[in-house]
């Protein structure tokens, strides 16, 4: 029987656990994967321990992002997916589909295809990260060339691919990390900036970087206090989009900043554009021309098979990577 990565109560990547059941068949508007890479994300470790926006119901499954091979269809699906290598978009619930494991059932609405260069790898390591920077960035954020955009956690997949984004449309990113360690290779993968928050103005830098007129598009996974500092750095009508809250502080509100600057602090998710068939459609065309002709390349940090799933996790959180942390299943 496969294995799958189940959780039975809440809390950090320990209540991991590998069981064995039965292979599932897919139903109506289904598909069942045979998966060979899962990419982890840091909204299944707040999942886990029951701080998501959706609460797990115990036992808990897991993983919303895999690559792996079509194997069987469901009741209405076309069969033309049978045998394909896909990937799978963010867009489900945790609480009916878990991918992490040797085989899932998704819908098949989430199924991608994805360039032929790519590895395996790199296939479970695309579109939660790309789709995520696009909807902020590209979609309701407007990215043009000239800009100026900041990107906090930069050496998250997100923020890898945010700064990726930003390269390709002519602008400029300001890649913001904590500690100094990450500074060059951030630099190597292209961010045009560094500003290294634990040592340094952020405030200060950002006005220098940018000739005084502040930051218009900042890209914010962690919330929190230093929200009031990316407020000050931003431009006149600049727009702060929050995707997460890693600091797991509460994140006041700017006023005086957001007044003088005109400023607009919206919250956000990916779910804004995998809930509309046409927007997606549009995003995943951009991210997979860029996949395909080089533009982009997702990054990975490291590789764990599945039996050390819960040190992958660990790995995840302990902030030392660079990219996008991957299960490799047999």
């Amino acid at each position: 029987m496969p294995k799958f990565v189940r959780f039975q109560s809440l809390g950090g990547p320990e209540v991991l656990i590998l069981e064995n059941e039965p292979v599932p068949e897919p139903g109506k508007d289904e598909v069942r994967l045979k998966v060979q890479a899962v990419g982890l994300n840091r909204a299944e470790s707040v999942f886990i321990r029951g701080y998501y926006f959706e609460k797990p119901n115990l036992p808990g499954k897991l993983g919303y992002e895999a690559s792996g091979i079509v194997e069987a269809v469901g009741e209405g699906v076309d069969r033309a997916w049978l045998g394909k290598r896909v990937s799978t978009v963010p867009g489900f619930s945790m609480n009916k589909y878990g991918v992490l494991g040797e085989v899932a059932i998704v819908p098949a609405r989430v199924l991608a295809e994805y360039p032929s260069q790519l590895s395996t790898t790199q296939g479970a390591a695309i579109w939660m990260q790309y789709l995520t920077a696009y909807g902020a960035l590209v979609h309701l954020g407007g990215l043009k060339a000239g800009d100026f955009v900041s990107i906090p956690a930069a050496s998250s997949s997100v923020g890898l691919a945010a700064i990726q984004i930003v390269r390709d449309a002519g602008a400029t990113s300001i890649a913001a990390t904590r500690t100094a360690e990450k500074r060059a290779e951030l630099l190597e993968l292209g961010a045009d900036h560094v500003i290294v928050t634990g040592e340094e103005d952020y405030v200060a830098r950002a006005q220098q970087i940018t000739g005084g007129m502040g930051v218009r598009l900042t890209f914010d996974p962690v919330a929190g206090p230093f929200v009031e500092k990316l407020a000050e750095a931003a431009s006149d009508g600049g727009i702060v989009f929050i995707y997460g809250g890693l600091s797991m502080q509460p994140t006041p509100f700017p006023a005086m900043a957001a007044m003088r600057h005109g400023l607009t602090l919206r919250g956000y998710t990916l779910l804004e554009i995998t809930a509309n068939p046409a927007v997606l459609e549009t995003a995943k065309r951009y991210v997979f021309d860029r996949l395909a002709d080089g533009r982009f390349v997702p990054k990975i940090a490291r590789t764990f098979p599945l039996a050390q799933v819960v040190d992958a996790y660990k790995y995840l959180e302990s902030n030392q990577q660079v990219g996008k942390v991957v299960i490799t299943v047999p």
